[in-house]
């Protein structure tokens, strides 16, 4: 049985003076006829405003600052965007900030409180969620790439799957979609609808797709032999799961669900206690559990192929655009 878990416009004031030099008010006055000389030069263009502004978002980043206690407010701390975001602090020099490890509904629930009161908050943000759905955030701009470009999210197996249940095999390497697919079922589940209900309803408005997944497997294929599948408490991997294991189940295997932390989940793959995840971020949110494990198990490619991003999240209507503005002068 799938046994089931939730989860500004820098106006550059440009004035531009043109001062008009005459001969002199007596030179005018013994000469009217005259006309005055225009020769003086436009007055030098300032950086005055542009320096103003650019004051005017390091001091709303200090009072931010100040006011959420130089705090981020993360996910579990093995998550790999916990560690991107220390070496964000790093890389700026952040050196007052730090990190509050929680889970990813303390996270939504602290900022669903902050949002209800326009009050200034710092999250740890990762695409797709659904809560870029339900609130209107910004991810600041990393000029230092602290969290890297746009990555992957891909699937692994244990060694032997192939041989052992060649037909599951298949199916989980065919398991491939795009970022608005797992949306719907992220938006869903989190509309209160059950997991299971939520995968299995994309997968009836979405046959097409799903039967590339299981091209040429009898229905009755898995014959009750169970499959586990690892994953860690996200959203995006609850919705991921669910389905993969929606589609394994439609013909005939048993699919156990196990939701750990990062670290246990590429064990479970690697030492074959697992026999698949589909929640392997790449190049960078699990780059150091890749290199610890990338030789104890199949890499089966990406199930996302791109879409998927990191980096510091904060409410829209907060007056900061970059985390080059959190750096102190």
């Amino acid at each position: 049985m799938l046994k089931h878990w939730k989860r500004v416009v820098v106006v550059a004031g440009l004035s531009l003076t043109l001062l008009a030099v005459g001969c002199g008010a007596d030179d005018d006055a013994e000469n009217p006829g005259d006309e005055p000389d225009d020769n003086s030069e436009p007055e030098e263009e300032t950086d005055d405003e542009d320096v103003d502004e650019d004051d005017g978002d390091a001091e709303a980043a200090d009072d931010y600052g100040e006011e959420v206690d130089y705090t981020v407010v993360g996910v579990d701390g093995g998550a790999g965007v916990m560690q991107l975001t220390e070496d964000a602090f790093e890389d700026y020099g952040l050196d007052e900030w730090n990190l509050q490890s929680s889970s990813d509904a303390a996270m939504v629930q602290a900022l669903d409180n902050a949002y209800e009161n326009e009050e200034p908050i710092f999250i740890t943000g990762w695409t797709p969620h659904w809560k870029f759905q339900e609130y209107d955030l910004t991810m600041l701009d990393d000029p230092e790439y602290s969290f890297g470009d746009d990555e992957s999210i891909r699937t692994m197996a244990r060694e032997g799957l192939e041989d052992d249940h060649p037909d599951a095999y298949q199916i989980i390497g065919n398991f491939e979609w795009e970022v608005p697919h797992i949306e719907q079922v992220m938006l869903e589940i989190q509309d209160g609808v059950d997991e299971a209900e939520a995968a299995q309803n994309w997968i009836d408005e979405n046959e097409e797709l799903v039967s590339e997944w299981t091209d040429g497997i009898d229905e009755d294929a898995g014959d009750g032999e169970t499959i586990s599948l690892s994953l860690v408490a996200w959203d995006t991997e609850i919705a991921s799961t669910n389905v993969l294991a929606q589609a394994l189940e439609s013909v005939g295997y048993d699919v156990e669900t196990n939701q750990v932390e990062a670290n246990f989940m590429f064990a479970s793959v690697a030492e074959g206690d697992a026999d698949a995840s589909t929640a392997v971020w790449s190049p960078h949110t699990h780059v150091h559990y890749i290199e610890d494990y990338e030789d104890e198990y199949e890499d089966l490619g990406p199930n996302l192929d791109e879409g998927a991003l990191h980096g510091l999240t904060v409410p829209s209507y907060m007056d900061i655009e970059s985390i080059e503005d959190l750096q102190e002068d």
